[in-house]
C-alpha cells in the first residue's frame, strides 16, 4: 500500500469515527444508567445476573444435546454428552436454587473480571494512545477498577456480585462515552494522528 493510499484510508477511518460517534455515546449512557441501578440495588442485581447465567447454562446444555444426537458418529461423543448434561444440571441449580449459587457465581465472576476483562481494558487503553488519546485514561481506569473490585470481592457477602456488576457497567459505560467524545473530536486530516498523539 503506497503512502497516499495509507493517508486516504486513515482519513476515511477518521471520517467514519467522527460521523458515527453517537454509536458509542448512546450505549455508553445506557450502560452507565444500568450500572447505577445495579449498584443501588445490588442484591436484586445479583439475583438477576445469577438467574440469567443459569438460563444460559440450561439453553447451552439443551442445544448441545440436540446437536450431539445429530452427529453421534463424531469422536468424543461421551465427553460431549457429559458436558451437555453437566451444563443442564448447573443451569437448573442456578435457576431453581438462586441463593445457593450466588457465592460460587460471585467468585467465578470475580475471577473473570480480574483476568480477561480487566487486563483487556488496560491493554485496549494502551492501543487508544495513538488515535483516541482522550479516552485512554478512562479505559485504563475501567480496567484497573475491575482488578481492584475482583481483589476485594472474595470473602464478601452475596450482594457483592450485584455491586461488582454495577460498578463495572458504570465504568464501562463511562469509557464508551469518553470514546464517543474522542471520536467526535478526531481530525479528518492525514496528519491528525500526530496532533492527537501530541495532545
Amino acid at each position: 500500500m503506497t503512502t497516499p493510499n495509507v493517508d486516504e484510508f486513515s482519513s476515511d477511518v477518521r471520517s467514519v469515527m467522527r460521523r458515527h460517534w453517537v454509536l458509542f455515546l448512546i450505549p455508553g449512557l445506557v450502560v452507565m444508567v444500568l450500572g447505577l441501578l445495579a449498584a443501588a440495588l445490588p442484591f436484586i442485581a445479583t439475583l438477576v445476573v445469577e438467574t440469567f447465567v443459569g438460563w444460559l447454562f440450561l439453553t447451552g446444555g439443551f442445544v448441545g444435546l440436540a446437536a450431539l444426537f445429530t452427529t453421534r458418529s463424531m469422536p468424543g461423543f461421551v465427553w460431549t454428552l457429559l458436558s451437555a448434561v453437566l451444563a443442564i444440571l448447573i443451569g437448573a441449580f442456578l435457576v431453581w436454587r438462586p441463593f445457593a449459587g450466588v457465592v460460587t457465581l460471585t467468585l467465578a465472576l470475580a475471577a473473570f473480571f480480574a483476568a480477561p476483562h480487566g487486563i483487556a481494558r488496560i491493554l485496549t487503553s494502551l492501543d487508544h494512545r495513538r488515535l483516541l488519546a482522550q479516552s485512554r485514561l478512562w479505559m485504563a481506569v475501567s480496567g484497573i477498577a475491575d482488578e481492584m473490585l475482583a481483589a476485594i470481592i472474595v470473602g464478601t457477602v452475596a450482594w457483592a456480585l450485584g455491586l461488582l456488576v454495577g460498578v463495572n457497567l458504570f465504568l464501562s459505560g463511562l469509557a464508551l462515552v469518553m470514546t464517543a467524545i474522542a471520536c467526535r473530536s478526531v481530525d479528518h486530516t492525514p496528519g491528525a494522528e500526530q496532533s492527537v498523539h501530541a495532545t
